[in-house]
């Protein structure tokens, strides 16, 4: 399970130093062999390429007449990228995934269960900053009675 977040910066070649605390359950859960896409939030998703697997089949399944599915399939599987990490550790970010979530130096790894979330630097401050505003609306219909 990936958890937590982890500020993280990018080389002057586009590539990410995976955490050496998730670098082993990568490898194990996916033989390092991943996937990074877009998200709607003008994030980045990262899988293990099993886990990727449903999510794209569910993706694909769905009518290409019918326009917010065709939208979705043109997101989540027209900037799909098969990636490995390099021996030591490091992930590619490809130019135009970088540009679609706006990534510069710094960016955010943030777990997310069976995947995880990469954010640019501003990015993930935007996000903190709406989760604040929400104050005591945070909590989603289902959940009022989770206890923290």
């Amino acid at each position: 399970m990936f958890q937590g977040a982890a500020a993280l910066s990018l080389d002057a070649k586009g590539r990410l130093a995976i955490p050496a605390r998730h670098r082993d359950a990568l490898t194990v859960a996916a033989a390092g062999s991943l996937v990074l896409t877009a998200h709607p939030h003008r994030c980045l998703l990262l899988y293990p390429q099993p886990e990727w697997e449903p999510i794209r089949d569910r993706v694909l399944a769905g009518s290409s007449l019918e326009k917010q599915s065709a939208l979705l399939k043109r997101l989540l599987v027209g900037f799909a990228r098969e990636e490995e990490m390099d021996a030591a550790g490091r992930l590619l970010i490809a130019p135009e995934l970088r540009q679609f979530a706006q990534m510069d130096k710094q960016v955010w790894l943030v777990g997310q269960g069976n995947h995880f979330e990469l954010w640019s630097d501003a990015g993930w401050q935007k996000q903190q900053e709406a989760i604040f505003a929400l104050g005591d609306d945070l909590m989603p219909p289902g959940m009022e009675s989770l206890s923290l």
